[in-house]
């Protein structure tokens, strides 16, 4: 159901099956896995391992970083502090830290007040785990651009048409943590919700938990892991550009086993970036907003 893509095609002799791939899936389940993706995993295992030193710190030192400190949804996430899931208002049994682009005080982009161009928090005295995250963070931005190439090509655009609108994304990369399940009824790891942007790319640490449901489905079917690929799946900002001609659908992670650790990167358009039909997708569906704008109100009733 959720296939198996290697970007080395799209790399090499056979870029126009793997556009087409690309495109099916999107229209499909807006879910796929990607293998040959060039990031190296030496650096993914770095990263994972300074997840594991994060979550480790006292909550109280945690804490400090707290993404309420933040009008960038930038910090730290306590257990119980999110409900991605409006409806049911189950709240979420994980926690997480978020960082973006690491500007400086200083950076224009920040004193003019621009949105979601703030400054990380980081932990004190961890030079070595700032320059792992954001040199992770740098290889999912690569990849992500790399990505649109595909779906450009898919809809008929030239091959760089999104390339103007994603040179000062808003992205933020997450790490997570969910507990091993307490076996109550009512838990949720995340509640089920669609995601927010354009991509998201995620690569978890094997433990099963993932699951999504194909819309005009009442099921909720796990996705498979395979070893180093990553995850790749539309936001609902994507769908909106796409006019609905592409999905973005829900999934949710259920209370693990064991506990779990996942790396997400979100992705989406620049923050003054107008989201309209794309050309040769129909009439509009949707009014036009600014990238910036729906971000900032699916936020605020991920926190309400």
């Amino acid at each position: 159901m959720i296939p198996v893509l290697n970007f080395q095609d799209f790399l090499g002799q056979n870029k126009q099956r793997f556009v087409e791939d690309v495109g099916q899936a999107c229209r499909q389940t807006g879910f796929m896995l990607l293998a040959g993706h060039g990031v190296d995993r030496a650096l993914i295992d770095r990263v994972f391992q300074c997840a594991e030193e994060f979550f480790a710190l006292d909550l109280p030192e945690k804490n400090r970083l707290s993404i309420a400190n933040s009008k960038h949804d930038r910090g730290y996430a306590a257990i119980g502090s999110e409900k991605l899931d409006e409806k049911s208002g189950l709240i979420d049994q994980k926690e997480a830290f978020n960082v973006g682009a690491d500007l400086t005080p200083d950076d224009l982009r920040v004193q003019t007040g621009m949105p979601y161009r703030g400054v990380n928090q980081w932990p004190a005295g961890k030079e070595e785990f700032r320059e792992t995250l954001m040199e992770y963070y740098d290889a999912m931005e690569s990849l992500a651009v790399e990505l649109h190439r595909a779906i450009a090509l898919d809809l008929g655009l030239d091959e760089t048409h999104f390339h103007p609108y994603l040179d000062d994304p808003i992205a933020i990369l997450r790490m997570l943590r969910y507990p091993a399940s307490r076996g109550v009824d009512g838990d949720i790891g995340a509640g089920a919700h669609s995601d927010y942007g354009s991509i998201t790319l995620l690569m978890t640490d094997g433990t099963a938990g993932l699951q999504v449901k194909p819309r005009g489905s009442d099921s909720w079917v796990d996705v498979p892991h395979v070893e180093n690929a990553f995850v790749v799946n539309l936001g609902d900002l994507l769908m909106r550009w796409t006019n609905d001609v592409y999905v973005s659908t829900p999934h949710r992670v259920i209370p693990p086993a064991r506990e779990r650790y996942s790396l997400a990167f979100f992705f989406q358009p620049n923050p003054e970036v107008v989201v309209e039909a794309l050309p040769g997708t129909g009439k509009a569906h949707y009014p036009p907003i600014t990238s910036a704008d729906y971000l900032t109100q699916r936020l605020t009733a991920t926190y309400a």
